[in-house]
């Protein structure tokens, strides 16, 4: 047996786990069941929603998401503050801001 039929049996294999980790829950029990059907997705586990004995829904896990580290400096050179940026506001401004307490 070479390594690609060994390949394709565990992918078939996990495919059958995947398959069989499928439950059919009715909307009403899932109702009531929730947050326990929730964790049991997250889980990994495939759940199929039904109303009337028909699939009407899938709860099934988010992919993992890949969190990109920020990189500090990457923007450096692309974002120019014009002059007077920081210089103090008008008073009627600063009016609009705080009313007239100022």
């Amino acid at each position: 047996m070479s390594i690609l039929d060994r390949t394709m049996m565990v992918q078939e294999g996990s495919m059958a786990a995947r398959r069989a980790a499928r439950a059919v829950v009715n909307v009403a029990e899932a109702k009531a069941r929730l947050p326990e059907l929730i964790e049991r997705a997250a889980g990994g586990e495939e759940i199929i929603l039904a109303r009337a004995g028909k699939p009407r829904a899938r709860l099934m896990p988010l992919p993992e998401q890949a969190r990109a580290l920020r990189v500090p400096g990457k923007g450096k050179g692309r974002f120019r503050l014009r002059r007077g940026f920081d210089a103090p506001l008008d008073a009627d401004v600063l009016t609009l801001f705080y009313g007239s307490e100022r």
